[in-house]
């Protein structure tokens, strides 16, 4: 669901303002520290949602991945983790303005919040990258969801955007480590990116041992 944060947070800040004054003059009890902490939650959801998709901004989806790593850390379980970025989106951009730029990464997030499950995480965390994280899931498991991803994309009618638009995306996928940060997983998916962008648009790479020593002048076709 797309938001609007100007407005939802205006909207909270008055409900917060008008159950202050219920405390200040001593009335609603139990209904009123109810209220409050949905007026909370409220502002905590506002604080960690991308304003222009609807899915999680960056900081919303670092904190579902500190979580996962925490989890992962506990009980031993594999987590996959992918960077995916549109293809070509500056170009894009240039050529169809950021209405339509805009739309796309609407359709794009729209399309895969309706496919993952509700225990998978999706953030956008640059302007055109967004971020997967999968519990529970092996490396070779994110192959699959990410093919259905592909074709998911693919499929939508993105004609009616703009005429002759096709849109695709890269993906960078690793895994979780001993000892891993979650700067350090988006680094490594982003480095698997930048391999999986060498490939061609529409393609896919992993990462599961350590950091790549890269050589700056790689064409990765941004």
């Amino acid at each position: 669901m797309q938001t609007n944060p100007a407005q939802n947070l205006q909207e909270v800040t008055m409900q917060l303002t008008a159950l202050l004054e219920q405390v200040k003059l001593g009335v609603g009890g139990d209904t009123v520290v109810r209220a409050l902490q949905a007026a909370l939650d409220d502002l905590s959801a506002i604080a960690t949602t991308d304003g222009l998709t609807g899915a999680l901004n960056r900081r919303g989806l670092i904190e579902k991945l500190d979580g996962e790593l925490d989890r992962a850390k506990r009980t031993g379980h594999p987590f996959s983790f992918a960077v995916i970025s549109i293809d070509q989106y500056h170009s894009l951009n240039e050529q169809y303005g950021s209405v339509i730029s805009d739309q796309v990464l609407k359709n794009l997030t729209g399309a895969v919040l309706s496919l993952i499950r509700s225990l998978d995480s999706f953030g956008r965390i640059s302007p055109n990258e967004f971020a997967l994280i999968l519990p529970t899931t092996w490396l070779d498991q994110s192959d699959g969801a990410i093919v259905r991803l592909t074709n998911a994309v693919a499929a939508l009618d993105w004609a009616s955007i703009a005429p002759s638009l096709a849109v695709t995306f890269s993906t960078g996928l690793t895994t979780n480590m001993k000892d891993d940060d979650a700067d350090k997983m988006i680094l490594r998916a982003s480095q698997a990116l930048m391999l999986a962008k060498a490939k061609g648009p529409g393609s896919s790479a992993a990462l599961d041992h350590g950091l790549l020593d890269f050589d700056p002048g790689l064409d990765v076709g941004f």
